[in-house]
């Protein structure tokens, strides 16, 4: 199979899924912070290993109490995914505000250039979602991991389709030079 279609077909994947991901967004969201807390459980448990093997006995009980806080915190979202989801949208909500400040920030180091104005509406429209989410919190808590997710996943899957037709026209444009170039 060529390289290109490898790529179509994943991308496909990625949108049937995302697709699949936004008709039903509390469940992607519950399988979201089972898989997070199922990651934290592993890292907390390779961090006390760890732990366990430094010299000092600073990074020792650094390393195992950063893997234990990791262990604890991924039990917790594998077996109270509801309060994990409430845990992990929350977080989310507060990223992307502070993204929106962080945003404003950076336009008001580029108000001389023509970048300014893109940039400060960019950091606004952030801010301005990050607090629809907080007024709305209860009703879009469970659904936001999910609808975050679900938009990735189209994002990636239209991102790998237009990589997989840049790749196919590429490699007929290249064919195309070098048999130019072999005429000559």
């Amino acid at each position: 199979m060529k390289l290109w279609v490898r790529w179509l077909l994943i991308g496909i994947l990625s949108i049937l899924f995302g697709i699949f991901v936004l008709a039903n967004p509390v469940a992607a969201s519950f399988a979201v912070t089972v898989v997070a807390g199922t990651l934290f459980i592993v890292a907390g448990g390779v961090q006390i290993w760890a732990g366990f093997g430094a010299d000092e006995t600073s990074s020792k009980m650094m390393g195992i109490g950063l893997g234990a806080l990791m262990l604890f915190l991924g039990i917790s979202f594998v077996f109270q995914p509801l309060q994990g989801i409430i845990s992990l949208a929350t977080l989310t909500t507060i990223f992307i505000g502070m993204n929106g400040v962080l945003r404003i920030m950076t336009a008001w180091q580029m108000r001389q250039t023509p970048l300014f104005w893109p940039m400060l509406i960019s950091g606004a429209v952030s801010i301005l979602l990050a607090g629809y989410i907080l007024a709305n919190f209860a009703q879009i808590a469970p659904q936001l991991l999910g609808i975050l997710l679900g938009i990735e996943l189209l994002f990636n899957g239209t991102g790998l389709i237009v990589l997989a037709v840049f790749l196919r026209t590429a490699k007929g444009a290249i064919k195309e030079k070098l048999e130019e170039r072999l005429n000559r």
